[in-house]
Order: C-alpha cells, then structure tokens, then sequence
C-alpha cells in the first residue's frame, strides 16, 4: 500500500509539469527569425523596400532590436529611420507568411517574396503562396488580422 501511495503522490506531482510543457513550446516568437538565427526578415533591410523597392542585405553594423529581434540595415540612416517608427517598416504579423497567417497558421516569410499594401509590409512563403495571396490580398489581410497574434499560440 505504501508502494502504491508513493506512485501515486509521484504521479500527481509530475504530471502538471508534463502538462505544462507542451504548451510552454507551443508559444511562437512574435517576429519570425527562423531556427538558428535571432535575425528579422532574413537580415534584409526593411526600410529597404519602401525607399528602394527591393529586398536589400542588411549589416550588423546598422542594427536594432525590435520585439525580441535584431533587424539590421544596410545604413546609419535606414537604422535611424526604422529607430523613429519601427511599427510602420517592420513586417506585418512578425514577418510570417501573410497567407498562411490568413489560413490560422505560421509558416516562414521569405524576404524575396514580399509586397506593400496600403503602406504595409507583407512577406510570403515562397512565390506559388504569394500568387494564391495576390490573387485576393485585400481579402487575406482582412483574415489574417482576425488571426493575428493568436496564430502564435496555435
């Protein structure tokens, strides 16, 4: 009988954490950075593509942090641009797919695959998601900002 209370007291006490922890793994990163980097929208400028309308390499040595991420630049005066007003030139929905955030979900946003919409950044998985998402963008962002940031969580 000892035995028997013993397995139980050691069930219930390490059962909280084992139910804890999916869900502590769960929770994505507000902006996305991909596996082994902490750097946004794959180190690409973004104040680039409103001043020069194309992606451009950023540099580490013009670069912020901005919602747990480094965004970087390719000048001291990009850097002080995006420093002034991060929220207008940073990515919409973290820098995640545009399109799979609109479907509940997150995918990677890649830098090549990008559009401004209504002064708004957006990035797409690739160029066949950004195709299906030109075809309806409007639509799209309505529903991915109906998602936005619970897809995080999902």
């Amino acid at each position: 009988m000892k035995l028997r209370t013993l397995l139980v007291a050691t069930a219930l006490t390490i059962t909280p954490v084992v139910i804890a922890t999916p869900a502590a793994f769960a929770d994505k990163d507000p902006v996305y950075t991909g596996r082994f980097s902490n750097t946004a929208v794959e180190g690409h400028d973004a104040v680039a593509y409103f001043t020069q309308g194309k992606p451009v390499k950023g540099s580490k040595d013009f670069s912020t942090e901005y919602q747990g991420a480094e965004f970087r630049f390719a000048s001291a005066e990009n850097l002080e641009t995006f420093k002034a007003d991060p929220a207008k030139y940073a990515p919409q929905y973290g820098g995640y797919c545009a399109w799979a955030v609109s479907q509940g979900m997150t995918a990677k946003g890649d830098a090549n695959h990008w559009a401004i919409v209504d002064g708004k950044l957006y990035l797409n998985y690739n160029k066949k998601i950004q195709n299906t998402w030109n075809e309806d963008r409007a639509s799209f962002i309505v529903k991915a900002d109906a998602e936005w940031p619970n897809v995080l969580t999902k």
